[in-house]
């Protein structure tokens, strides 16, 4: 068989093997693996989903029906350097998921390379946060190339912040939590044409039943932490500081241009 026929075989069949469901009924819990949120066309209408590569097969999902859960082996405290003082006190607990790929937690990111949307998204895709709910706060931020972070979305700013993300990009940040509980984060993504759709994620940080968070109603710290909870080890800084290394490229593609947080309630 002529290599070109070969070649465009072996293209076709990847094509047809990474080609994620439209929607999975089910509601689920994620508690480890990779998973983005991204926009798709589904019947033509814009929509906001999230990515579930945690299976056997990729599966599209209504981020109503997924709640993603931090564990307490992502539990770390806020370090000494300057740098991460926008994360609290040094020393106070905080839950990371990080920004390079740990098999214990969840990875959570954000595309916009779903191929249905290639012809309408234009240049970006504007990201928004329209607002937090939650026990504690909130910090998603990327770790430049020389290990300086980049905040992209805060709860401690005005609402709604809004950020680009450029066509056809594959991104992951540090997602920082600084209390347990259940949250809900309030999202959007949208093109400058008025193609948009918003969603809630919702997130269950350390101990506790993480169903509660399909609520969407923000739960309480839990008490009884036991001493081996609070001794797990969380994920090193000097490993995230390095993530800034190995993502530069996908973090010069998302080029992080965090637009000034718009004041005034949402719409």
């Amino acid at each position: 068989m002529p290599r070109l026929i070969q070649a465009l075989l072996a293209t076709a069949a990847a094509f047809l093997l990474v080609q994620p469901v439209a929607h999975a009924e089910a509601t689920v819990v994620i508690a480890d693996g990779h998973v983005d949120l991204g926009p798709r066309l589904v019947d033509g209408e814009w929509i906001l989903q999230l990515r579930d590569d945690t299976g056997d097969g990729p599966v599209w999902r209504d981020p109503a029906d997924v709640v993603l859960q931090v564990a307490d082996v992502a539990k770390a405290t806020v370090p000494e350097d300057p740098a991460y003082a926008f994360l609290g006190t040094p020393g106070a607990d905080i839950w990371v998921l990080p920004q390079v790929q740990d098999q214990r937690v969840v990875w959570p990111g954000w595309n916009t390379q779903d191929p249905s949307i290639a012809e309408v998204v234009g240049r970006e895709v504007d990201w928004r946060l329209h607002g937090v709910e939650g026990p504690g706060r909130f910090e998603l931020f990327l770790t430049g190339n020389f290990g300086t972070p980049e905040t992209i979305f805060s709860s401690e700013r005005p609402y709604p912040q809004e950020t680009g993300v450029e066509a056809g990009t594959h991104v992951h940040g540090n997602w920082v939590f600084t209390a347990p509980g259940a949250y809900s984060l309030d999202v959007e993504m949208a093109t400058a044409d008025g193609r948009g759709d918003r969603a809630t994620l919702q997130v269950h940080v350390g101990p506790g039943d993480p169903a509660m968070a399909f609520t969407t109603t923000p739960s309480a710290p839990p008490s009884g932490t036991t001493s081996a909870e609070r001794d797990v080890q969380g994920p090193p800084w000097g490993w995230i500081a390095a993530g800034g290394v190995l993502v530069a490229g996908a973090a010069a593609a998302f080029a992080v241009r965090s637009r000034r947080a718009k004041r005034g309630t949402d719409d």
